[in-house]
């Protein structure tokens, strides 16, 4: 704001607010102000005077005072020496006694393009560009040395003497003359360098005795201590960001205190590396320094980014109390004994009635309810859509929240499966009375041309609601799922004949009619027993119900595997609904055929391969952008040379590079828009495969669950963290405890890093290897003691597989036969009901 404000703080009681004679001086100088420092910038005095930075100008001060009778009658005036008008915007200043001057100080300031300019109090001196500068950092310097000391854009600190300043080419000549050319120590050459791989926020150099000085750089994440050649003397990780710091005395021989104060209103003290005292600030200190006020040493001054200024000091008032003694007595165990179990008993009861956290209430604070409209819009509010020619339709959903307590900020966040798509997805709500209702509206639609993983939505409302012993509030998150329908991203399609990839579901019903099952996805026929039924999905895919009329069988068809999943899903779930509400409890469906193991295996090798390549281009582009970047500083370096010299068809590389950057960009966006489609369809695959191993075994729904957590542990697929050695570590897991075959194997240790393999060779054993021991009668738990030697054997002559990579390869021909790349089997015979507790020793 350009205002500058000299304080005399006094010492003031508790709960009283600053006092008006603190205030010494207030000057509006109009500009910004970036630096303030105090020296003998005036020549002919020795006297302090004042310098004030603006980003344009260098002013310099006299400050004067007047007495008054009284001491609130002192004035105070502030009157201008001289300035100087910068051609370059400033960054920020150093002063000192350059060259070893006696009795005076010079200025040197810092532009924004990393020039330094020096000033002989009222002249300018001259002007120097530092090499290789980007971005300026924070200047410093140190007398002992005569030399400035800053950290480059390259996140290195760089010294630079005086005197190489002082002679190296001034920066204001454009051309150099032929005596200067011949002449040695003109370039400007850096004194020492230290890579120190992170940005500087201060620099600081302090000297408590004659012997040595060091210099003290706080970064973004450490702060490091220097000697005057640039050695580390020693550095320190900080736990939390740094705001500024201070290195302030030296208490003990070879020690240096520093003050550092950080984003988290925190203000430590160290004593070297290690920390001495912490207190918390009410504010986040921007500039920290330690003074003496009316007599009061180590005041520390903290200066936050809004203007409040603190004066304070460490330290605690000392307790005059001294305990007195005990008398001692003799101890009766017996008394003891009996105290003790009274105080526990009374120490059970309140637990008992209170508990260590609040009792839950039986009457939720917060009600939420979901409503999915069973209608389309009338005005599809589908926008930016990839479907193709199809239009695309939109559902509206209605969340209502009802609370019981007074709630604020209750915030709703909506989540459905991608690609669809909702409107808007986050709310927030104030409850300011009891029993107050609220309702909002989105609609929700398909935005890509790939089917999603699930039509499941989940509405996640999360608040805090006050307690006695918290009152602002304990964390509480209450959800309601929904389900949106089937016609949303499906439409009623031609049934198909002949498909690729087949699935019977065996019932123990009579079959339903599928116009009864799926209203409005079959034309309007006079025979109600409806057996055929065709689904279109938005996308372009197709997939036929077919419903057996002698046996009690569905068949689900389509050309893509992963097309079966929401049909099979959708068949399951409405047979469920008509059952129950026919009031017959033991429906149960099953399958019986083949595990279509290969063709889930295709999926994952197709998501496997777009890594591999995703991989691969990012590595070239990188390659690319190195040299993007090489061919440049070879033409800046031509493009500043005094003497022009042919550019060696520079120009022509530099254009065919930024093509092919711009166009492996294009391509990593394009795989990475892969590579999610992929994942989609390999979370439908999962889904359906899950599915039919429990239809297949019969899994309760722990179990499932389970296999759930296993196969689908990811909501989001990354380079870092993918799919396939997620998956694969959490199988190995499964058939190292409660799925291992002998102790042996549970003495195994997995691997604790989860790096992407070179093939998914290994994944597709143990995915196999999975199912043969759920075959054998293995069975899902989370707990290790489950886990024991398992002796069952499939009816059939099924072979088993393999164990042992010493049993695959004698066998490696046949051991394939029990899960056949077959599209479609039916199993006449009813397979024999296995206990999956039979051969298990609990």
């Amino acid at each position: 704001m350009g205002y500058l404000r000299i304080f005399n703080p006094h010492p003031v009681k508790t709960g009283d607010g600053a006092q008006a004679e603190d205030l010494l001086l207030e000057v509006h100088l109009r500009d910004p102000i970036l630096q303030v420092e105090v020296g003998k910038f005036v020549s002919g005095t020795e006297m302090l005077h004042l310098a004030v930075l603006h980003s344009r100008k260098l002013c310099v001060y006299s400050v004067s005072g007047t007495l008054g009778n009284v001491e609130h009658g002192n004035q105070y005036q502030i009157k201008l020496m001289y300035e100087h008008n910068l051609q370059r915007t400033a960054c920020n200043m150093t002063y000192g006694s350059f060259g070893g001057v006696k009795g005076r100080d010079l200025i040197c300031i810092q532009s924004m393009d990393g020039m330094l300019m020096v000033f002989e109090q009222e002249s300018y001196a001259f002007g120097r560009f530092l090499p290789g500068s980007l971005l300026p950092g924070p200047l410093a310097y140190s007398s002992r040395t005569d030399s400035f000391i800053t950290v480059s854009s390259c996140r290195q600190v760089e010294s630079y003497k005086y005197q190489v300043l002082a002679f190296a080419t001034d920066a204001d000549k454009r051309q150099e003359t032929e005596q200067q050319k011949l002449g040695s120590g003109k370039r400007l050459v850096v004194d020492w360098t230290l890579n120190i791989g992170e940005q500087a926020l201060d620099i600081c150099i302090v000297s408590f005795n004659q012997s040595a000085s060091s210099v003290f750089v706080l970064g973004e994440r450490n702060f490091f201590c220097l000697k005057d050649n640039g050695q580390i003397r020693f550095m320190k990780k900080l736990d939390c960001s740094p705001s500024c710091f201070l290195p302030y005395c030296s208490v003990s021989e070879g020690t240096i205190n520093t003050l550092i104060g950080n984003h988290n209103n925190m203000l430590h003290i160290y004593q070297d590396v290690t920390l001495k005292w912490a207190t918390q600030l009410p504010h986040i200190p921007v500039a920290v320094r330690v003074g003496c006020l009316h007599d009061l040493k180590g005041v520390i001054v903290t200066l936050s980014d809004d203007g409040h200024l603190q004066c304070s000091y460490l330290g605690t008032d000392p307790s005059l109390f001294q305990a007195p003694k005990v008398e001692s007595r003799e101890l009766h165990y017996d008394e003891l004994d009996i105290e003790l179990k009274e105080l526990q008993k009374i120490i059970k009861d309140v637990n008992k009635s209170q508990g260590i956290w609040p009792m839950t209430e039986r009457e939720d604070d917060l009600k939420v309810s979901v409503m999915v409209s069973p209608n389309f819009d009338s005005v599809s509010q589908a926008t930016d859509v990839e479907v193709g020619t199809d239009l695309v339709p939109s559902v509206t959903v209605k969340v209502t929240l009802q609370n019981r307590l007074v709630l604020q900020k209750a915030k709703l966040s909506v989540y459905v499966q991608p690609p669809l798509l909702l409107t808007c997805d986050q709310f927030t709500f104030e409850f300011m009375a009891p029993e107050m209702s609220r309702t909002v509206a989105f609609s929700v639609y398909l935005k890509g041309s790939y089917t999603p993983p699930e039509l499941e939505g989940n509405a996640v409302v999360s608040y805090t609601r006050p307690s006695d012993r918290n009152p602002d509030g304990i964390p509480r998150v209450i959800q309601c799922k929904f389900r949106l329908p089937l016609k949303l991203i499906c439409l009623p399609g031609q049934p198909s004949k002949t498909a690729s990839h087949k699935l019977t579901i065996d019932t123990n019903k009579s079959p339903v009619s599928l116009l009864s099952l799926f209203p409005g996805f079959a034309s309007q026929s006079e025979d109600d027993q409806v057996n055929v039924m065709g689904f279109r999905f938005l996308g372009g895919s197709r997939v036929t119900l077919l419903a057996s009329k002698t046996s009690q069988r569905y068949r689900i068809q389509s050309e893509q595997f992963e097309d079966l999943w929401l049909i099979t899903n959708e068949l399951i779930i409405r047979l469920q609904e008509y059952f129950e509400k026919q009031g017959i409890k033991d429906f149960a469906c099953s399958f019986s055929g083949s595990m279509p193991l290969q063709e889930y295996f295709e999926l994952i090798d197709h998501h496997f391969e777009l890594r591999i390549n995703g991989e691969k281009l990012e590595e070239l582009l990188s390659e690319r952008a190195v040299q993007f970047r090489a061919i440049q500083r070879r033409l800046l370096t031509r493009f500043k040379d005094k003497t022009p010299a042919p550019l060696q068809h520079l120009d022509t590389l530099l254009d065919g590079t930024y093509k092919q950057v711009i166009a492996l960009a294009d391509a990593v966006e394009e795989n990475q828009d892969n590579l999610f489609q992929s994942f989609t369809k390999l979370r439908s695959a999962t889904h359906l495969v899950i599915l039919l191993i429990g239809l297949w075994q019969k899994l309760s729904p722990d179990q499932v669950a389970i296999l759930e957590a296993a196969f689908l542990p990811l909501q989001q697929d990354t380079q870092e963290l993918g799919w396939e050695e997620t998956v694969d570590a959490a199988i190995s897991h499964l058939l190292k405890t409660c799925l291992s075959k002998s102790s042996k194997e549970q003495a195994l240790n997995l691997s604790s890093q989860l790096n992407i393999p070179k093939d998914t060779s290994r994944l597709k054993k143990h995915i196999t290897l999975l199912c043969d021991r759920l075959a054998k009668g293995g069975r899902l738990c989370l707990s290790t003691d489950a886990a024991a030697p398992q002796t069952m054997v499939m009816p059939g002559g099924c072979t088993t597989i393999p164990e042992s990579d010493l049993e695959e390869r004698s066998i490696e021909q046949d051991s394939t036969e029990l899960f056949t790349n077959h599209k479609h089997l039916i199993v006449e015979t009813p397979m024999p009901e296995v206990s999956p507790l039979q051969g298990v020793s609990e």
